[in-house]
């Protein structure tokens, strides 16, 4: 596992209590401080060898190397301090070292912990829906294939932004540059690449001067126009910090740039007015049409350390009011790294959802002003290190992903990815037409049925008469769909892998089901020996209650039939039952009783007269219920 964690990305953290440092810990409490935590565990365990350590110091210990992804050292000194502490969110991020280290078993244990100490936690009750999470990850398939870029470096290498044929990139491969004490490694660039001939990439080239500036800079985005770049840097640049009285270490931000193209290079850099010397905002994302900007921030108000914004661009080039995404998306934990792509999908890193250790890639996506269920993106995207910098080209399937995992040149390296099967959420666009006209259908009730029968939700379509839904991958489903003055439908939708599936239905006019004598509908089925009304009688009598709404001069005799099977007398009491159950229940849907009445038919009035040698065919056609028009009909309202 590497001992590296990019500070573009982790939280500043040291959410230990400070009552317990000493004299003996001066000097390693100012290199935390500092964020120099390679000097810092060195410092704390030099206190540890000399008979020094203490649960201050143990926990000082598991910090830092949480903060350099040293995920053997954390776990070690994590466990060290809870012998004696009881700290939640020690706990909690003991677990994750222990997810990250493989030990998924020991991992639960400790999260079963974190979530009876803070069962309101997000964290805690996602864990409590699903404890068996782990393997369902695991088990689902690789998606994508993924393969070490083969453009790293020994240092930290992250991102990976396609533009104009070329690659933006973050690196802290430039020598040349003063390291920083958090991982002793240069400041961060931004570097740009160019696919050549063979399928490789030139040696990558630093971006201008207006760009990159003695400070770190992260990751960039362009708006549509390929004129407008956005990007992270720290807010030394604008003189904008903190500084500590006592040990002189400057705390600043990082913040949100623009720069302008103008002829082939970038210039006109400024900051965006979202950013304050209060808080910290960073990973750029701009929607595929360039009205929205997405990006990470721990400003107040948020859920976690650090949550996912969006806020519009306006048309002369300025930022709106960020918005929370919300709830849905952002824990208590960290979500970073938001990555927007050209069908609306947001991924985005997280170490507060369910996942493998450390930060995993997940995804979402917005329909209807609300985020649908948050997916994680599953092996090998995500692993038991740090997974980030996710981006993909829907079309093509390609793009890349940055990780700490074993096995890469550096600290952080670059993945190329290739989509190879479709994520297992599945988009069911409904399409809604007339079947007379062909035409769209606004405004029809479009009901989704879980494959257990539950009405999940309704939606109205739209403009275009379509509305969308989302659902796990091979689930059945059911539409039912319902429209004034049409007749209502239901189908039934297999299951399925595929990204999408679209459907189309068509409704008739309500009149179809209209003639002289009656009202035609479906067979209203009952349960053997049953008068109750069913789901699916209620569908079909809903049609009744519409015609009857349309036409409320239209008097209706409900008659109900049953086959040959049992005595005249049994038939005749079954019948009348179900036949009155029909009436009443048209009543309760506002119908005055006035106009409706039933009568049991018992057997004595056959659709097939086949005595006791009916086939199971013909005993159906029986057991029926008619509609008969009394008076009012459509015909004498004209």
């Amino acid at each position: 596992m590497k001992n590296f964690k990019t500070l573009l990305f982790i939280t500043l953290m040291g959410s230990l209590c400070l009552t317990a440092q000493n004299n003996n810990t001066k000097r390693a409490d100012k290199e935390f401080a500092r964020f120099e935590y390679v000097d810092a565990a060195e410092s704390y365990l030099k206190l540890v060898e000399n008979g020094k350590g203490s649960d201050y110091v143990y926990g000082r210990l598991a910090e830092s190397y949480y903060n350099i992804f040293n995920t053997v050292e954390a776990e070690r000194w994590y466990a060290k301090a809870l012998e004696t502490s009881n700290d939640p969110e020690m706990i909690y991020k003991y677990s994750e070292m222990l997810k990250a280290n493989g030990k998924y078993k020991e991992s639960n244990e400790q999260m079963e912990k974190f979530a009876s100490m803070r069962p309101s936690d997000n964290r805690a009750t996602a864990y409590r829906k699903n404890p068996d999470y782990l393997p369902k990850i695991l088990e689902q398939g690789k998606k994508f294939n993924v393969q070490n870029a083969g453009f790293n470096s020994e240092h930290s290498d992250f991102g990976g932004t396609l533009h104009n044929g070329k690659i933006y990139i973050t690196s802290g491969r430039n020598d040349s540059r003063k390291t920083y004490g958090w991982n002793e490694e240069p400041f961060l660039d931004i570097y740009t690449l160019t696919e050549n001939s063979d399928g490789g990439y030139d040696n990558p080239t630093l971006v201008n001067s207006y760009i990159n500036t003695r400070f770190h800079e992260g990751l960039v985005s362009f708006a549509p126009d390929g004129n407008t770049m956005f990007f992270s840097r720290e807010s030394y640049f604008e003189k904008d910090f903190e500084q500590d009285s006592l040990s002189r270490t400057r705390y600043g931000q990082l913040y949100l740039f623009k720069a302008t193209k103008l002829k082939d290079d970038w210039d006109e850099v400024e900051s965006l007015s979202i950013n304050s010397e209060n808080y910290s905002v960073k990973n750029p994302s701009v929607s595929s049409d360039g009205s929205t900007l997405y990006f990470a921030s721990n400003m107040p108000g948020g859920y976690g350390q650090y949550d996912i914004y969006k806020a519009p661009i306006n048309d002369d080039g300025t930022i709106g009011e960020p918005q929370n995404l919300g709830q849905k998306v952002n824990t208590e934990g960290q979500e970073m790294f938001p990555f927007i792509s050209s069908n609306n999908t947001l991924y985005f890193s997280s170490n507060g959802h369910l996942g493998l250790g450390g930060m995993d890639v997940f995804y979402t996506k917005e329909i209807d002003g609300k985020m649908a269920p948050i997916r994680n993106v599953g092996i090998p995207i995500s692993s038991n290190a740090d997974d980030f910098a996710f981006m993909i080209d829907e079309v093509s399937g390609e793009g890349f992903v940055s990780s700490n995992r074993d096995g890469g040149m550096g600290s952080d390296d670059i993945y190329t990815i290739k989509k190879l099967q479709p994520l297992c959420d599945v988009l069911i666009a409904a399409t809604v037409l007339d079947d007379k006209t062909r035409e769209p259908i606004s405004g029809a009730a479009v009901s989704l049925y879980d494959d257990q029968g539950n009405k999940v939700v309704t939606k109205s379509t739209n403009a275009d008469g379509i509305a969308e839904f989302i659902i796990e991958c091979e689930k059945d489903t059911e539409l039912e769909v319902t429209m004034d003055d049409y007749e209502s439908r239901k189908v039934a939708l297999q299951g399925t892998s595929n990204e999408e599936s679209p459907v189309q239905i068509s409704l008739s006019p309500i009149e179809k089901i209209i003639t002289p004598e009656e009202i035609v509908l479906n067979p209203i089925f009952f349960e053997y020996d049953k008068s109750n009304i069913t789901a699916q009688a209620a569908f079909e009598l809903d049609k009744l209650v519409q015609v009857m709404n349309k036409y409320p001069e239209l008097v209706i005799k409900a008659t109900s039939h049953t086959d040959y099977i049992g005595s005249d007398s049994y038939n005749q009491r079954l019948s009348q039952r179900r036949a009155k159950s029909t009436e009443q229940y048209v009543i309760s849907k506002g119908i005055d009783e006035s106009r409706i009445s039933s009568e049991g038919k018992g057997e004595s009035e056959p659709k097939i007269d086949c005595g006791t040698n009916c086939t199971d065919e013909e005993r159906q056609m029986n057991r029926r219920s008619e509609f008969l028009i009394v008076s009012g009909g459509p015909e004498s309202q004209e």
